[in-house]
């Protein structure tokens, strides 16, 4: 099963990445009769052996992988010890495919290793392997031992002990404790045969054939099957990733809220794109939970439906234009407003130098006509050539449609891709110096990233100032299952900057206009907890209107097991006193194995 969390990208030993954590270093081959898997593995994320030579470690076969890059087998002591914190499982890697069998009783001669997936750079975990192995076969058709049963009373509640700051906030020298954290628990399974009974999904099957599903049924439950995070304390420890190791084709397509039925067995391996994942030698049934895509409320005639929607990088080729127009007309029902993010230029992700893509969006426009829609028009300005991030050569931008029957553009000259917006004051109210306008596009916190676009609209004679945002992605941060806790969130230091100048322009607004009617929203990249929504936010300029919703209900993406807020709509004082307005995030997408886009849709409906 070609997986890209089957990738074998680093295999670093601990002398090259945690030296100081092991405590243990052999002169000279061990021994079967000393050494067996829970002493390899040890009582820390790190084997006492790392980088020696271990002989004739014994252990039943309990699952053999033979595609990827990551080829070789799992081996279990059937006679484990009675420390909670070793594992007696181990993976053996061999680089091609296996010779063994299941239920093979072998002893492995072999290097051990401490394998970092995606490399020491990443900040994860190692996992702890025999490689270069001699094998040999002591008998077959053995009994595989029992599974582990992992349930919601098995897990912590807890999810990771606090880093060492002798060792850089780093958790892989600290003793296992796997009674008092999730990852503890979960690291002194590493390699061992695992089961979960009846586990609801929580994040649908994604292009490479993954799941997450939880033990703990009702962590942060919401009524549509899912698992929230609402917090940085809040890490869902009832989350487990699932492949299989058999064929792709048979993984089962699982929405959000469905069940695998009965029971799930295989080993716990740990990889780049999640950490602990049970790689299933046999899967539960899927169970469909009947969870149908979600339609918002259609907006008065006095009111203003303002949304926004990340696309996911359209470009002319896709195919998922129709589908995207179905979502705006049908489940969005037509905002006046639609702020889009990530619009390619009109050759996609060729490096050319094309910044234009009206054919992008007048083929959305098209096809929103075709669904029954309005016929939009659009403002945008167009980027510099590979200086906005995401895809090289794609030259991602949001772009404004509108409905011109409901609402009306303010067109002032002058807003190109270096030039800066402003804000001036005329009779009394506050205009931009130039509509659409970016804001401060030499600023260094916008480099290699989406800057700001503002626009001005005018609805039923009220003035509406609406900034459309793509904020720096979160890409570079660590995992949740990160060797470092908690885990650095690198990503955060140009959001930070990118959201001081947004909400610095909101305040010149504001500063000439204290009742002018502020909407900033898009794709923000950060949780409506974070830092960064609270610099947005400021001191009252601005408010994240998602947390009009229940707690519950405040998701926009999926990931990882954990729902979660990534675009947000924040609006004025002016807004949020009218307490007229009405909030939905529509979900469309992050719950759905067929999603167009992995966000979901938000709409915002007031009276200006």
């Amino acid at each position: 099963m070609p997986s890209r969390s089957s990738a074998r990208l680093a295999a670093l030993t601990v002398a090259a990445v945690c030296s100081a954590a092991s405590a243990v270093v052999l002169t000279s081959p061990a021994h079967a009769d000393s050494v067996r898997i829970h002493d390899v593995q040890g009582t820390t994320r790190i084997s006492p052996f790392a980088g020696q030579k271990v002989t004739d470690v014994p252990g039943i076969v309990t699952a053999t992988r033979a595609y990827g890059s990551s080829k070789g087998f799992w081996i279990q002591d059937p006679t484990p010890d009675d420390n909670p914190a070793t594992s007696e499982g181990v993976f053996v890697f061999t680089s091609s495919a296996p010779k063994v069998a299941v239920g093979d009783s072998v002893t492995v001669t072999g290097t051990v290793s401490e394998y970092v997936p995606g490399g020491a750079s990443s900040g994860n975990q190692s996992l702890t392997e025999i490689t270069k192995p001699t094998i040999t076969t002591v008998s077959t058709g053995n009994a595989v031992p029992a599974p582990v049963v992992v349930d919601e009373d098995s897990v912590p509640d807890a999810y990771a002990p606090q880093g060492d700051t002798a060792a850089a906030g780093s958790i892989n020298g600290l003793a296992l404790d796997p009674s008092a954290y999730a990852l503890d628990y979960y690291e002194s399974l590493e390699g061992m045969n695992l089961q979960v009974e009846d586990a609801r999904v929580v994040t649908a099957t994604d292009p490479y054939s993954e799941l997450w599903v939880t033990v703990k049924p009702w962590e942060h439950r919401n009524r549509r099957g899912g698992t929230v995070y609402g917090s940085y304390a809040s890490q869902n420890t009832g989350r487990l990733q699932i492949q299989s190791l058999g064929s792709t084709a048979d993984f089962p397509k699982a929405n959000v809220g469905d069940t695998l039925e009965g029971t799930t067995t295989g080993p716990l391996d740990f990889n780049q794109f999640g950490g602990y994942t049970l790689v299933a030698s046999k899967l539960g049934t899927l169970e469909s939970g009947g969870l149908e895509r979600e339609t918002t409320q259609k907006q008065s005639s006095r009111e203003l439906a303002v949304a926004t929607y990340n696309v996911e990088n359209l470009d002319p080729s896709d195919a998922t234009f129709d589908k995207h127009a179905a979502a705006i007309v049908n489940n969005l029902q037509s905002p006046d407003i639609v702020s889009l993010e990530e619009i390619q230029d009109n050759n996609g992700a060729k490096d050319d130098g094309t910044v234009d893509a009206s054919e992008t969006v007048n083929k959305l426009i098209d096809a929103i006509v075709a669904a029954g829609g309005p016929k939009y028009d659009w403002r945008s300005i167009n980027p510099v050539s590979d200086q906005d991030g995401g895809q090289p050569g794609g030259n991602i931008r949001q772009v404004f449609l509108f409905n011109p029957e409901r609402v009306s553009f303010v067109d002032r000259a002058g807003g190109d891709s270096t030039t800066a917006v402003g804000v001036t004051k005329v009779n009394g109210k506050a205009q931009l110096t130039l509509s659409p306008g970016r804001i401060d596009p030499a600023n260094a916190a916008w480099n290699s990233s989406r800057k700001p676009l503002a626009g001005e609209f005018v609805f039923r004679g009220k003035t509406v100032f609406v900034i459309a945002n793509h904020l720096n992605s979160k890409g570079g941060d660590q995992g949740l299952t990160s060797q470092y806790q908690p885990p650095v969130r690198s990503s955060e230091i140009q959001r930070h900057a990118q959201a001081t100048e947004v909400n610095t322009f909101v305040k010149d607004i504001l500063s000439v206009q204290k009742n002018a009617n502020v909407i900033a929203l898009g794709d923000m990249n950060d949780f409506e907890f974070s830092e960064t929504a609270k610099i947005l936010e400021g001191d009252g300029e601005l408010w994240s209107a998602i947390k009009s919703l229940p707690k519950s209900e405040r998701y926009t993406y999926d990931y990882q097991g954990n729902q979660q807020v990534l675009d947000q709509i924040l609006v004025s004082p002016s807004i949020r006193r009218g307490c007229d307005f009405e909030y939905d995030s529509v979900h469309v997408n992050s719950e759905f194995n067929d999603q167009i886009s992995d966000h979901d849709p938000q709409v915002l409906r007031f009276r200006p």
